[in-house]
């Protein structure tokens, strides 16, 4: 039959905005700088606390205007924003798409505002690694990931996302490693279980998916991301109707989103095979007739 469609999502907790991969949440973006860099308002001088507010302010207009950032993040360098400058270039180069740059502009920063804390440093690792992954080097991307886990060992969202780059990869066994033990630490992602299940729908584990899914759905029920991928898994089990009937049900739930849409396209999809097979076996029955 017809590939079903319907992606995982991955909305990366290290940068904000990032639209569906192939395969697979977040704190506010300035929130999260400012919890990821803890030494920024601290930085020894009395501008330190200016520094960080500075960033915070750069962080937050990077994804809506990254043009706008981009000037003021030049302007603030000009003016002695140093590294701080440039890290929130790099984040307005990521919102503007150029992924590469952006990555390779993060990375730089690491010895420098990662040098004497794990914490900051992991953080600017998971955030060029995401960069690297859009930019299509999923390689490079898994390489900083794990430097990442080198510095904060078990970080759960950083498991999940190494799972992410490496299922990319369709290293999907290694993606299921990385999954298990995120959910070994933290049981209640609903998240991880529906990658997973992901993962094991790749690999045709049809009967784990659907664990995986039932357990992510009685985390977070009606969610519609998990009901399309359960319908899915379904069709691709030869359970059509039941498939059917989960892609009814997602777009019920949630019609105007990207789940209840793609649930839409499954089901007039599949009625327009079933309505072809039908008028085939019509004119056979004609022929035979004749």
């Amino acid at each position: 039959m017809a590939e079903c469609k319907g992606t995982m999502t991955r909305r990366n907790p290290y940068l904000s905005g990032a639209p569906a991969l192939g395969f697979f949440v977040a704190l506010p973006l300035a929130l999260a700088f400012a919890l990821a860099l803890p030494s920024v308002a601290a930085a020894g001088p009395p501008s330190g606390l200016d520094r960080n507010r500075e960033l915070q302010a750069c962080v937050a207009k990077a994804e809506a205007n990254p043009d706008g950032a981009m000037a003021d993040a030049k302007r603030w360098q000009e003016q002695g924003g140093g590294d701080f400058a440039k890290l929130c270039q790099g984040l307005a180069l990521f919102h503007a798409g150029d992924f590469k740059a952006a990555g390779t502009q993060i990375e730089a920063l690491v010895p420098t505002l990662g040098k004497d804390d794990p914490k900051a440093a992991a953080s600017l690792l998971g955030r060029a690694g995401w960069a690297w992954l859009r930019a299509g080097d999923q390689g490079r991307a898994e390489r900083l990931y794990s430097a990442a886990l080198n510095k904060t060992p078990g970080d759960t969202d950083l498991l999940i996302d190494r799972a992410f780059a490496r299922a990319e990869g369709e290293r999907f066994w290694d993606a299921i490693a990385d999954l298990d033990a995120a959910l070994a630490r933290d049981p209640r992602r609903a998240d991880a279980y529906l990658y997973r299940a992901s993962a094991n729908k790749a690999l045709s584990n049809h009967r784990q998916a659907l664990a995986d899914i039932d357990r992510a759905l009685e985390l977070k029920p009606g969610d519609p991301e998990a009901i399309l991928l359960r319908g899915n898994v379904k069709a691709l089990g030869g359970n059509l109707p039941a498939a059917r009937d989960d892609w009814a049900l997602a777009r019920r739930v949630a019609p105007d989103s990207e789940w209840g849409r793609a649930a839409a396209d499954n089901l007039a999809r599949t009625a327009e095979i079933a309505a072809g097979a039908g008028k085939d076996a019509v004119k056979e029955k004609a022929k035979k007739v004749q």
